[in-house]
């Protein structure tokens, strides 16, 4: 009976030690996100993400391809004439920040075994299903072809503007927010139901539930652009939810400008998004 109790201790101190060294290993792992997109991924991944990570012990490198309004037509034409078009800014691992001028995207697809490469309309045509499908197929296709095997297509839904915006874009929508939002989750429904993508990140519900707090309509900077503090960390910790798994709720990080009251908006609206993408949900703070 005593050697079956040591044999049966053993066991499991072996299993404990192999979920530590698991442990270990799984925050050790890297990953590595490449956004196609414009003003709007450099919205939500450029700052904070990498430090949300760092704050959980995980480790990320960050890629940018910017170009300011870029809709899916002009990634596509880009893709097709192999033009060098892109301004491409990357985060590495050491949280360095590199930019490089006249990149093409074959380039940056190309700079690293991407895990994940995020795909996104400009927001004036993002609640258009017929036009971001006029293009999507094709760029798709190019990106597969273009980077890693193991890459994972990822499509950032973006979020509807200030009630009051006076962005020209606003009146597809007929300049109202509800109208907007509702429009850019029903391209997001119908696009992670055609599984092309491994997963859609929803900052567009993010922002919109963070809008039902005490802090209200105050999340774009411009009508349309996200605030540079709260605005843009309630983004980044939706990225951070969705690549990582991890609820970020329980990351102590948040950004020296942003107060906790803030930081904890930011982070029930975006963990409210990534549990329910498609779905306003209130923040009760």
């Amino acid at each position: 009976m005593k050697k079956f109790s040591l044999c049966l201790l053993s066991i499991f101190i072996s299993i404990f030690l192999c979920h530590g060294q698991q442990q270990k290993e799984n925050s050790q792992q890297v990953i590595k996100l490449l956004a196609i997109g414009n003003s709007f991924s450099e919205d939500a991944i450029e700052q904070y993400l990498f430090e949300l990570a760092g704050a959980a012990d995980r480790k990320i490198i960050i890629g940018n391809l910017f170009i300011g309004g870029a809709p899916l037509a002009l990634h596509v034409e880009n893709a097709m004439e192999n033009k060098a078009a892109y301004g491409y800014r990357k985060t590495i691992l050491d949280g360095q920040k590199i930019s490089k001028e006249k990149v093409s995207l074959q380039e940056a697809l190309q700079d690293e075994e991407w895990d994940y490469i995020s795909l996104q309309q400009a927001s004036t045509y993002s609640g258009q299903y017929d036009v971001v499908i006029k293009s999507l197929p094709a760029l798709v296709e190019y990106v597969q072809a273009q980077a890693s095997k193991n890459s994972k297509l990822v499509y950032h839904q973006t979020w509807a503007y200030h009630q009051d915006s006076k962005h020209d874009g606003f009146k597809n929508y007929q300049n109202n927010q509800q109208t907007m939002y509702e429009s850019i989750v029903k391209v997001t429904k119908k696009l992670q139901k055609s599984d092309q993508f491994d997963m859609i990140i929803p900052s567009g519900t993010a922002i919109q539930n963070a809008r039902t707090s005490t802090m209200g309509d105050t999340f774009t900077r411009d009508g349309y652009h996200l605030e540079l503090n709260y605005g843009r960390f309630t983004a980044a910790c939706v990225w951070y939810e969705k690549l990582f798994g991890l609820d970020v709720r329980k990351n102590p990080y948040h950004p020296s400008t942003v107060t906790p009251a803030q930081a904890k908006i930011s982070k029930v609206a975006a963990h409210k998004a990534s549990k329910k993408p498609f779905k306003v949900s209130k923040v009760h703070l």
